[in-house]
This record gives structure tokens, sequence and C-alpha cells, in this order.
């Protein structure tokens, strides 16, 4: 299921590991990792995949609050 973006494309509702990294603007590997370390939202395990909410992405504000990215608390 896809909605509409900001710009009025169309954008998946669940990013892959690569898309998420695209849209943070962070590499790939520091994703992962804050992922296994808990750090962000909307995480969905699918068998072997990982999927990610993009609503609870966006609402998401990695920086000041706390550790960055890949970093352990």
């Amino acid at each position: 299921m896809t909605k509409p973006t900001e710009a009025g494309s169309s954008a998946p509702e669940f990013l892959t590991v690569e898309e998420a990294a695209a849209l943070l603007r962070v590499n790939r590997k520091t994703l992962y990792e804050s992922i296994r370390l808990g750090q962000v939202p909307g995480v969905f395990h699918l068998r072997r995949s990982i999927r990610i909410h993009r609503d609870a992405l966006l609402a998401w504000r990695p920086g000041n609050s706390g550790p960055a990215l890949g970093e352990k608390p």
C-alpha cells in the first residue's frame, strides 16, 4: 500500500533498511546497528527481512534528544 508524500509522489508505507537509510541520509550499516540497539521506531521483522514503518520513521527525530544513531545510550 502506498501513500502520497509531501511532494505528491507515492512512497511505500513500509521501507526497506536501504530506503530508510536514504531517507535519513545515514549509512545503511549505521541504521542496521541502530535497529539492533532498539533505537529506531516502527521496525518489523518479517522472517529474514526488516521493514520500517515510514510514518513512524518520519515522526521520529533522532539527534539532540539522545545518542547519535548507532551509539550505545
